[in-house]
């Protein structure tokens, strides 16, 4: 998934309005945000391999630091406690810690069996992926929730906050479009790390939009 990882982003807005959207997004995103950072250390491996279907062009063999279950649950852990740590707000820890999980939920969900449950361990995945039609309609539904979610619980101070907003919901859905091309595949796997490395500027755009936004009364 990528817009479905989001979108738990932009609704978890709702669950913890003091915890600012683009800590959110990082919390949704972390583990695809450090996956290429690993992959340029050699310290996980992916393979690009010709598919006619835009969601199965990466061969995903070897990955378990980011998306086993185990080091989910760690990764969950960790960025909940620093959440809880800054903010001094257990609802904040939890819904941090709720986002980085949710992300091996949802990839159990939408990819092939290639999730480790531990490094070395089974392989597991639904393989929603399989369609590329179901998997639009499921991602397109819950980034829509989520975008509505998020506006519907803040409400922008400034010019700033509306279009710094919108322009980053459009952006995504650019993003995704652009994902479903054909020829869309990465050339090759350093040229998929480099361009993945782009994403950390998602969390910062998200905090600065949020930062013109406030949170809307009951």
């Amino acid at each position: 998934m990528f817009i479905g990882h989001l979108a738990v982003g932009f609704a978890a807005k709702k669950l913890s309005p003091r915890t600012s959207l683009g800590t959110l997004i990082l919390a949704a995103e972390w583990v695809d945000l450090v996956f290429p950072v690993f992959v340029l250390a050699g310290l996980e491996h992916v393979g690009v391999r010709r598919s006619a279907n835009p969601f199965l062009t990466l061969d995903l063999s070897d990955y378990p630091i980011t998306h086993s279950l185990v080091a989910g649950i760690g990764w969950a852990l960790l960025l909940g406690g620093i959440a809880l740590r800054f903010s001094r707000e257990v609802r904040a820890g939890l819904v941090v810690g709720g986002a980085v999980l949710s992300h091996w939920v949802l990839d159990f969900v939408s990819h092939t069996p290639d999730l480790p449950l531990w490094p070395g361990g089974p392989v597991v995945g639904l393989g929603l992926w399989r369609s590329v039609g179901a998997t639009v309609t499921v991602e397109g539904l819950m980034f829509a929730a989520g975008l509505w979610l998020y506006f519907r619980c803040t409400r922008a101070k400034d010019r700033i906050g509306t279009w710094a907003a919108l322009g980053l919901a459009a952006f995504l859905f650019l993003l995704y479009a652009m994902q479903l091309l054909p020829g869309s595949a990465p050339p090759d796997v350093r040229t998929f790390a480099w361009v993945g490395l782009g994403a950390w500027l998602l969390p910062l755009w998200a905090w600065w939009a949020d930062r013109h936004r406030e949170v809307s009364a009951p």
